[in-house]
This record gives C-alpha cells, structure tokens and sequence, in this order.
C-alpha cells in the first residue's frame, strides 16, 4: 500500500471459522477475511506451509515484503536463500474468490493439509492457514500446553511520540 503510512487501514485475520469444502476443492472464505481482501485490493496468496500441515495464506502485500526481505538479509546466489525462494514462491497461487465468496484449491494444497470435506481457518494476524479439523484441533491442544508451560511474556516497546 503507498501513501501516508499513518493512514494506512491494518488487516488483521482474526477468529477460527469452519468451513465445507464441496468434491471440487471449492472452499468459502470466512466473512471476514473476504472483506480484508476486498478492502485491501490485493489477492491472496495460499502455500503449503513449511512447518505445518496445512495450508498458509496472506495478502499478496506480505508476500512482497517477505521477497525484499529474502532478498535484504540472504546472499542472493546462496543455498538458503534459493531453496526458501522455491519453496515459499514456487508453491504459491493467487487465488480469487468467486460470486459465493468461495475459493477452489489445488489438489497440492488439499493433499498436504489432509483437507476433504472440511477445512479449519485460523486466523494468525497478517496471515491465516487452513487445516484438517482434526489436525487443528491436536496442534491447538499442543499449542495450549507449550504456552501454559512457558508463560511467554510481551514487553511494552518504547513509544514513538
């Protein structure tokens, strides 16, 4: 987005919504992420996350800063930096919505998430992913247990006045 950064609208991808997805791998997007895509003017962009079983979608803007970052702190003819490039941006798509609100993933992307007939998005800020109700439900439960163990902390940064 250009012009005035204080006057920049921030999306955040919020909330957990279960959705069908029909025999076509068509999925509906939840309510709320259909406004942050249409509000934004981006796409999205949805890839096989690198850590996870399940799918990780963003608007195209993060995917923009994600290259110049790449490219900012990588050697650009380094290993590392050619194999992250392939896999995040050799396995993404944009994809659009159709009149229903509703997306139509590949069957790459359904398979690595396990997804048939229902699809869990979950809402993680300035990206989302898509899981397999079932693998959700265990790597939430996971989730829970690391963070009541660890009890992270967030400190109040310095304020720009």
């Amino acid at each position: 987005m250009v012009g005035n950064p204080q006057l920049r609208k921030t999306f955040l991808f919020l909330d957990t919504v279960l959705n069908k997805v029909d025999a076509k791998g068509r999925v509906s997007l939840p309510a709320d992420y259909r406004a942050i895509v249409k509000d934004s003017g981006a796409e999205i962009v949805c890839y096989r996350s690198l850590t996870a079983p399940c799918i990780e979608g963003c608007l195209e803007d993060l995917m923009e800063k994600l290259a110049t970052q790449m490219e900012d702190s990588l050697d650009f003819f380094s290993e590392k930096q050619d194999a992250l490039t392939k896999l995040v941006f050799g396995d993404s798509k944009r994809y659009t919505f159709d009149s229903t609100g509703r997306i139509m993933l590949s069957d790459k992307l359904l398979k690595h998430a396990e997804i048939t007939d229902v699809a869990v998005f979950v809402g993680k800020g300035r990206k989302f992913q898509i899981w397999n109700p079932q693998n959700w439900e265990k790597e939430e439960q996971k989730l829970r247990e690391e963070v009541r163990q660890n009890r992270p902390s967030l400190r109040e940064g310095e304020r720009e006045s």
